[in-house]
């Protein structure tokens, strides 16, 4: 069963103009989780380009434009500060990175569209995304975190901050979303000035 967390990750790259394959998960404490449990999300922009990559390692809604097929991990450590520390005494942080996990990404999507080229197909070319609440804001410990990510195979990372701003920034007051109680949440809240718009320098951790 997907969390709450996730499914704000999901309408993210929906609004963004990705499919999304968002997998399922049991709260069965007894085992070990599967494969295909250590993976969020399994997304797929058929508008980027074949080739497309994004450039910098932390991204922003700019960069999506850029991503063809990711395989997301949310990591909603919403009241944690997160540090290297973390990472390097939470070796399952990237579980999701392992040779078997990414051989199952791959049978998520069908790909029949005669234009992709089968190079792009292989697993190895899904580009390996994480959610975090944030990055340290000062060096070393942000360099030092940006560096264990790349290490351990994370091809970028994406903040709460920039997806929140990005929902905002697209839900419309004067448009209904009967699908979606998140984003009727958040347009309810604009049409009573609970929220406002967010100033372009408000997130730029």
């Amino acid at each position: 069963m997907a969390g709450f967390d996730e499914n704000i990750v999901r309408e993210y790259f929906e609004l963004n103009g990705f499919f999304v394959r968002q997998l399922r998960k049991y709260l069965v404490q007894s085992r070990k989780k599967r494969a295909d449990e250590e993976i969020d999300l399994v997304v797929y922009n058929p508008n980027a380009p074949l080739d497309g990559a994004p450039g910098d390692f932390q991204l922003f809604s700019a960069d999506m434009v850029k991503v063809r097929r990711a395989i997301v991990v949310v990591k909603a450590w919403h009241s944690s500060r997160f540090t290297p520390a973390m990472l390097k005494s939470s070796s399952r942080v990237f579980d999701f990175l392992k040779k078997d996990v990414l051989r199952n990404a791959e049978s998520y999507f069908r790909f029949d569209d005669s234009e992709v080229d089968p190079e792009v197909v292989s697993a190895g070319q899904f580009t390996k995304i994480l959610v975090l609440p944030s990055l340290p804001t000062s060096d070393p410990l942000r360099s030092e975190s940006i560096e264990l990510l790349k290490a351990g195979g994370v091809d970028g990372i994406i903040t709460f901050s920039t997806i929140l701003e990005n929902l905002l920034r697209n839900v419309e007051v004067n448009h209904s979303y009967q699908k979606s109680d998140l984003l009727q949440l958040m347009r309810i809240l604009k049409i009573y000035d609970m929220v406002k718009e967010p100033q372009l320098n408000l997130f730029n951790e």
